[in-house]
């Protein structure tokens, strides 16, 4: 019966994480892409994949968007306290269980609900340039960078939601975001996700609907991440590079050989390897669904 039981419950994350795929596709497609370098061959098969949290951003891009509105008077300082134990707990105890996730996703989605799309993206771009611009890896960046001008895409992967995601995407010159979707209804939203929080098996499951939506070949694209979370992410690819990595993210990556490139500490950082890198190819952090903790009582 145990066994009948892990192989529903396996088929159930499956198809959760089957339609929050689904949900970030279709979310990338109806955002509009960057345009693509004339100078620079395209190289159509190879592409790469980027986490945010304390990956690409020093930090949990949802926090600074929590300041962001806390700052707005949208909610208390005691609900951002409250914001900040629930990240330090997933934080440092690695994996977030199913119930705090679920209680992060409502109380994101009572924030949310009956707010406008365009006032959530409008604070989002104010935000970002306060609080966000300056909190990016330089190094990750860099990394970045380097597949661009090889020609090749560049997507960030985040349980983030997908507007904020989209944002960070546009500022950085990347090609686009796959992200949590809340569900809209007339440029409303409804207080519900199209799917689930994109984070876990999910983000591997879009990375491979991404791949077969644009011709990728996974063996020729890279994922980086810091979270042990995202395994299931960086193991679907060619090449998997762990950045500022977790503990336990540190000790998979030397069991399986991937790429570590540090970039918190003062030690100089060692050069970036092209030809290791683009050679194969190419909660969360923070829980994104977060998008705030709660509506403010007005």
């Amino acid at each position: 019966m145990a066994g009948k039981r892990d192989v529903e419950s396996d088929r159930l994350a499956q198809l959760a994480g089957e339609a929050s795929a689904d949900a970030a596709i279709q979310a990338a497609a109806m955002a509009p892409e960057l345009e693509a370098s004339l100078t620079v061959p395209p190289d159509l098969t190879a592409a790469a994949f980027f986490d945010v949290d304390n990956t690409m951003m020093m930090g949990a891009s949802i926090f600074h968007f929590a300041r962001g509105l806390a700052a707005r008077k949208y909610f208390s300082t005691s609900d951002l306290a409250g914001f900040v134990w629930q990240q330090l707990k997933f934080r440092v105890g690695g994996r977030e269980d199913p119930e705090s996730v679920k209680a992060s996703r409502e109380q994101a989605l009572s924030f949310v609900s009956g707010r406008s799309v365009g006032e959530i993206v409008s604070l989002g771009e104010e935000i970002y340039d306060e609080l966000m611009a300056d909190r990016i890896w330089k190094g990750t960046q860099a990394l970045a960078q380097m597949h661009l001008d090889a020609g090749q895409r560049v997507w960030l992967v985040t349980a983030t939601p997908v507007e904020l995601a989209q944002i960070i995407a546009r500022r950085l010159g990347l090609t686009g975001a796959l992200g949590t979707v809340s569900e809209s209804e007339n440029g409303i939203y409804t207080g519900r996700l199209v799917g689930d929080l994109l984070h876990g098996k999910a983000k591997a499951q879009a990375v491979r609907s991404l791949a077969a939506k644009e011709g990728l070949d996974l063996r020729r694209c890279t994922a980086y991440s810091d979270s042990s979370n995202d395994v299931p992410m960086l193991s679907v690819v060619g090449t998997a590079v762990a950045v500022n990595p977790d503990s336990q993210l540190r000790e998979v990556s030397r069991r399986k050989g991937w790429e570590i490139r540090d970039f918190r500490t003062g030690r100089k950082a060692a050069k970036i390897g092209v030809p290791s890198v683009l050679g194969a190819g190419a909660v969360a952090g923070a829980v994104a669904a977060t998008l705030a903790y709660r509506r403010r009582v007005r």
